[in-house]
């Protein structure tokens, strides 16, 4: 039997007793996704990605094994509802306008302590001294670097539109703006070069343009661990006792760890790797998190429909933002429908072997997004459901 067989049968063996639509996380898969995730930080603490996770349980999972250390999330509200569930180490990643977050966040002295909120604008200091409505608690900030490579003196510009922070001077500057800012301590610097963690450098069928994305990659890590070092420097000029420096993403472990000025690595992604990361020259991981639909229709010769599925992801819309068919090999979306919000037509001969009831298993093209779609995930270990736990979603929450 082959690997993809075999994995097959013992998903549809632990799900027997379970209706599709279901999601699943292959505990074994999960757990050598982390510790693959420590061997390429090299040492140095990674910091778990809430939004690829989406799920308390599985948080806490990885967060107890050497080599994770704190939480990087992307709301407020989330930041917030883990600190009161426990986690203590919280970066916030993303700017926020949520001025009852921030009140509660001013307030609250387990909350202040817990809770590193992220800027990039003086303007967003106004906004969380405005909001704080009486409260007293000095907020802890983290700058964030703009990490992209610019070329042709700015004309061309690889990478995600994030912080208008770009020169040692400007975050100098900013550094400043809050260390004699009553009610503020800056804490942290974060640089997510997505660019180069989140674009896979291997793409199948596109030999040429994997070469150019190869190529602008290691200019781009050249460039940015010049820029990222003196940037360091020029804070702690200003903030010698700054605690972290955050820097990487699933794609980019352990070249990010391999810079001085980087403290800690942010990665979670990787846990999961969906199918966007199958297409990496620098590590391969195990599709850990999968969802299954039933076969409801066999409307012909090679082609039976499935409930739903039609699951997509963010970013620029195409077929890499689809969930991909996974197991049993083979099967692909019929070129004129594609999955489908109530039902989705699979083409393919293994079609033929499949009857009313079966379950097709899917991969999410990202990772923690799954998860805005079922308020479940059952964990499996072996061939065994080994417990049940919720999504975010099922505990009452989509933040975003």
């Amino acid at each position: 039997m082959t690997a993809p067989a075999a994995d097959r049968a013992r998903y549809d063996r632990a799900t027997a007793h379970l209706d599709a639509p279901v999601a699943i996380v292959d505990l074994d898969a999960f757990d050598a996704n982390a510790a693959d995730l420590v061997r390429r930080a090299a040492g140095k603490p990674v910091r778990v990605a809430s939004k690829s996770v989406r799920c308390r349980a599985l948080l806490e999972r990885v967060l107890a094994r050497d080599g994770f250390q704190g939480v990087m999330s992307f709301t407020l509200a989330e930041s917030l509802w883990l600190a009161r569930s426990g986690f203590d180490d919280v970066l916030l990643a993303y700017p926020s306008a949520d001025r009852a977050g921030f009140a509660e966040l001013a307030a609250d002295p387990k909350l202040a302590g817990a809770v590193t909120v992220m800027v990039d604008d003086p303007a967003q200091l106004d906004l969380i001294d405005a909001a704080r409505d009486g409260g007293r608690e000095v907020v802890r900030v983290c700058l964030e670097l703009d990490t992209s490579l610019q070329l042709l003196g700015g004309r061309v510009r690889v990478g995600a539109r994030r912080s208008p922070l770009r020169s040692p001077a400007q975050l100098a500057e900013t550094a400043r703006s809050v260390a004699r800012r009553p009610g503020f301590r800056l804490v942290g610097i974060m640089a997510y070069e997505g660019h180069i963690a989140g674009v896979g450098d291997a793409v199948a069928g596109r030999r040429v343009r994997s070469r150019a994305i190869r190529l602008m990659q290691a200019a781009a890590r050249r460039e940015l661990a010049e820029r990222r070092a003196a940037v360091v420097r020029a804070v702690r000029a200003v903030v010698p006792d700054l605690e972290f420096v955050n820097g990487g993403g699933t794609g980019s472990v352990q070249h990010t760890a391999a810079e001085d000025a980087v403290t800690e690595i942010a990665a979670g992604s990787g846990l999961y790797v969906p199918r966007l990361f199958d297409n990496y020259t620098s590590f391969t991981g195990r599709p850990a998190a999968l969802f299954a639909q039933p076969v409801v229709r066999r409307p012909g010769v090679g082609v039976v429909t499935v409930l739903g599925g039609g699951y997509p992801a963010s970013g620029v819309a195409g077929p890499d933002r689809l969930p991909v068919p996974y197991l049993p090999p083979g099967l692909r979306y019929d070129p004129q429908e594609g999955p489908g919000e109530v039902q989705t037509p699979l083409l393919g001969s293994p079609a033929d072997d499949l009857l009313i009831g079966d379950k097709v298993w899917f991969r999410h093209a990202k990772a923690g997004e799954l998860c805005e779609r079922f308020d479940a995930l059952h964990l499996i270990e072996g061939d065994t459901v080994t417990a049940t736990v919720p999504t975010y979603r099922g505990e009452g929450y989509t933040f975003l």
